[in-house]
């Protein structure tokens, strides 16, 4: 089995082009026998677990007292297994360290805070995966103006370990193909 870790914003709901994007990349993900893990809420959290959950693959949501003592609300229905923390940061440690790989969708601070801590760890090979996917445009463009802006303080070789994807076909695409890479040495 392998287990793949997807990071996104809170705040899509049904119908929006942000969510539907992020419910197609579970059904993808989940058609193509991932399991996923995600933040467990709403959101692309909900829609990814929404289109892995009727894939019929396991869906893992990492809930958190801190969040939910801030914003009242549990696991979405998806979910089919809950993993429980007290606080965010460890949350966010079993989040960016236990999954196989790691894709992220369009987020907020939250979603830039697992990003990097997934790239850290796989700078200083913390993880065994080096396996990063990020979905759309801004991530891009985002790591492009860090790249340039901290040249001198970024080695050339971790500029190759986010991958980018334009949608969620593309992304599933990679990872497939980065496994494969992994696999055959």
């Amino acid at each position: 089995m392998t287990l793949v870790s997807v990071f996104g914003s809170a705040l899509p709901t049904p119908g929006q082009s942000s969510y539907q994007n992020a419910l197609e990349l579970g059904r993808l993900l989940g058609k193509n026998g991932f399991s996923v893990m995600t933040g467990g809420y709403c959101g692309t959290m909900e829609a990814v677990s929404r289109g892995a959950n009727e894939a019929g693959e396991n869906v893992i949501g990492v809930t958190c007292k801190q969040i939910e003592d801030y914003r009242p609300a549990g696991a979405n229905d998806w979910v089919t297994q809950v993993h429980p923390t007290d606080l965010l940061s460890e949350r966010i440690e079993v989040l960016t360290s236990q999954a196989d790989a790691f894709i992220a969708l369009p987020g907020g601070i939250g979603t830039l805070t697992e990003v990097a801590m997934v790239f850290n760890k796989m700078a200083i090979s913390s993880i065994p995966s080096r396996i990063l996917i990020l979905i759309g445009d801004g991530w891009e463009q985002t790591f492009e103006a860090f790249f340039n802006g901290q040249a001198e303080n970024v080695s050339d070789h971790l500029r190759d370990i986010p991958k980018f994807a334009k949608d969620p076909q593309e992304a599933v695409m990679l990872l497939i193909k980065s496994l494969q890479e992994i696999q055959n040495g």
